[in-house]
């Protein structure tokens, strides 16, 4: 049966949709084609009539998943008005965060992969980056004599690293210990340094 054009965009959509999580689950290279579309309900014959590449489809989930976690950030600063860094480290930070493989942070299950990938891919994580910053940079401001989002990208630099590092071992209480170190370090030197982060599962 011949499929619409309404119905292809959806079936292409959904595609970058389970691409987005299974690729944070398993990597780039750690899922192969007929995987990917059978994740979505489809065929391996209909990938290369909605995509050019494998890269191609990499470098649309990756946006995909970037915006995503752009917009997981924004719900939970929107929580918090008065402090929204706070409460995007009582999520980002947390425990549940770090156990999230499929819808966790892309930069954190990612970005060695993405290191390793070509221009297209690199550059839906430079602007998912860029717009973690972005908000960052506007709750943390800069320090007088420091390069714009110098702060924010140091701090951004420890948040990834801790859900990495808490990600990477088996001892529970190690993890915690590693997220908790750094909420308090990125904490530390915001303007609402004085301001606990919550209590995170």
């Amino acid at each position: 049966m011949r499929v619409s054009r309404q119905q292809a965009e959806e079936n292409r959509q959904t595609v970058i949709d389970v691409a987005s999580r299974l690729f944070r689950e398993h990597g780039f290279d750690g899922i192969g084609l007929k995987d990917l579309m059978a994740g979505a309900g489809l065929t391996q014959g209909a990938f290369y009539k909605q995509f050019e590449s494998k890269d191609d489809l990499a470098a649309q989930a990756s946006r995909r998943a970037l915006e995503s976690a752009s917009g997981r950030w924004s719900a939970a600063a929107k929580t918090n008005p008065q402090n929204p860094l706070s409460a995007v480290i009582d999520f980002y930070l947390s425990m549940g965060h770090c156990a999230e493989k499929t819808d966790g942070c892309p930069v954190v299950a990612l970005g060695s992969d993405a290191a390793r990938q070509g221009p297209d891919v690199k550059a839906s994580f430079e602007a998912g980056i860029k717009e973690y910053l972005e908000m960052m940079g506007s709750w943390v401001g800069k320090a007088e004599g420091e390069e714009p989002n110098g702060k924010a990208m140091a701090k951004l630099s420890t948040m990834v690293g801790a859900v990495l590092l808490a990600r990477a071992v088996n001892d529970r209480q190690m993890s915690k210990r590693f997220l908790q170190a750094a909420a308090e370090s990125v904490l530390s030197q915001s303007p609402a340094g004085d301001t606990q982060p919550g209590r995170r599962q």
